[in-house]
């Protein structure tokens, strides 16, 4: 990829803080990548669409560093789950097989699964001896009659929101607007009710947790084209110039998809998330005002009064036990702000929220929510972290994956809010979830329990001599 292509990417004129200083092609440094390089980003962003192949197009422990890391769920195909590469070795570099091998790959893959489509993920080693991977992808595609498309995402080329920015681009260039919707089928008409296409991007479906929100989007008449790209289908991905209205869901490095998708065809969008209550019902308003229906709006409207008073009703035991509870909340992205106001609809204090991986956007939405003297750690190591715990004396850390152990050890209590996690949160029944999942972490006694002195502790104490007076 050309580094004025990078620079394009790095661009982002609906961002409302693209004159701060970019992040991409900076001059690397030992362990810069431990958050995610740009492949890794690129893949993970692409992943969950479930029938098309994924392979990986360089030495095999860059499929093994990150395939399936997102934890993505899907109602149907699993093909995306089965990890790919053409495992490129020393003597496939020297002897110039790159392409031959990545040709037989994708013809492999076709014939042995029949995919949708086959995604071609550029890595660090193709990129530097200069396979044309653009060129085998086309010659590919016209031998085996399946869409192949090429996403040149070069781990060396930048962070990982560079590669969401990547992936996001290549689904333009190459896939949204190559194929018109079906219309909308019988099962799905409502009574006196205009059905109306929408399409979510950066939702990624993690835990199954998009599946608590889907039901209210079918019940109000707005028809999913698609998402992009939990639980997708590459047909879908194809149609989501014809939606009328989008939503960019905790995904701020996916922006470019919305905007490109609005200059190139009128598809107006807006910023939002499902997690917590308010936020929930701010989507399903906005959704709403930007079709600009009226009906749509009064069914929009009954529909948040009854779910808000399930959900308070649900909350309620919960709230009583986590109100006035402090978290230190250590994630990146659109979750440093979106999970602060989940935590403030359960009447907890967020002590400090992690920024490593957030936007100028996200930590003005921070501000927003915590004041202007909310705490923002950069700082992820174990030490820092503890640290932090200890003097903002919080009650609970959550964080990602890669912080269990550390939280373990330090026998505090611990949530995972991160792409591994098994439960979902999002929408008002992943509201309950996460309020009974809080509850259950500080409440367990096994805190009480591994902070006590050890037996033969004590009994060291009580038969250790006196001293003589």
């Amino acid at each position: 990829m050309k580094t004025s292509h990078l620079a394009e990417l790095q661009n982002e004129p609906a961002c409302a803080h693209n004159a701060k200083e970019k992040s991409g092609c900076a001059r690397p440094k030992p362990g810069a990548t431990a958050g995610g390089c740009s492949f890794d980003g690129a893949q993970i962003a692409l992943l969950p669409i479930a029938d098309v192949a994924h392979i990986v197009h360089g030495p095999i422990a860059c499929a093994g560093a990150s395939w399936d890391n997102r934890g993505s769920r899907s109602s149907g195909p699993t093909l995306y789950k089965i990890g790919m590469t053409t495992d490129l070795s020393e003597q496939d570099v020297i002897m110039g097989r790159g392409e031959k091998r990545l040709f037989h790959a994708i013809a492999q893959a076709v014939t042995t699964y029949s995919p949708a489509a086959v995604f071609v993920y550029v890595t660090c080693v193709t990129a530097l001896i200069g396979d044309d991977v653009e060129a085998v992808c086309k010659a590919a595609q016209q031998h085996c009659g399946v869409p192949v498309i090429p996403v040149d995402c070069a781990g060396f080329y930048g962070t990982k929101n560079l590669g969401n920015r990547i992936a996001g681009e290549a689904m333009l260039t190459h896939v949204i607007g190559t194929r018109e919707p079906p219309p909308v089928p019988e099962h799905a008409q409502r009574p006196g009710i205009r059905v109306h296409d929408i399409s979510l991007i950066g939702e990624y479906n993690i835990a199954g947790e998009f599946w608590h929100v889907a039901p209210l989007f079918d019940e109000l008449g707005l028809r999913i084209l698609s998402t992009l790209s939990g639980d997708a289908r590459f047909h879908e991905v194809q149609t989501m110039h014809r939606a009328e209205a989008s939503m960019v869901v905790c995904a701020k490095a996916l922006l470019n998809v919305a905007r490109g998708i609005e200059e190139r065809f009128g598809v107006p969008y807006f910023e939002g998330s499902f997690y917590g209550v308010a936020d929930m019902s701010q989507a399903l308003r906005a959704f709403a005002d930007l079709i600009d229906d009226d009906d749509l709006r009064a069914r929009t409207d009954i529909l948040i009064a009854r779910e808000e008073a399930r959900a308070n009703a649900a909350l309620a035991p919960w709230r009583e036990r986590l109100r006035g509870r402090r978290v230190l909340l250590y994630t990146g992205g659109v979750k440093s702000w979106s999970i602060v106001s989940a935590l403030q609809d359960l009447g907890m204090e967020v002590v400090a929220t992690g920024t490593k991986k957030s936007t100028e956007e996200d930590k003005a939405r921070i501000r927003e929510l915590m004041g202007e003297n909310a705490r923002m750690i950069d700082d992820g190591s174990p030490k820092a972290l503890l640290t932090a715990y200890k003097d903002y004396r919080a009650d609970v850390l959550i964080a990602g994956g890669r912080n269990l152990y550390t939280a373990l050890k330090a026998r505090i209590p611990f949530l995972d809010i991160n792409q591994e996690r098994e439960f979902g949160y999002a929408g008002y029944a992943g509201m309950s979830e996460l309020a009974r999942q809080l509850a259950l972490t500080i409440d367990s006694p096994v805190w009480t329990a591994v902070r006590k002195a050890p037996p033969w502790a004590a009994a060291t104490v009580r038969n250790t001599p006196r001293a003589l007076g």
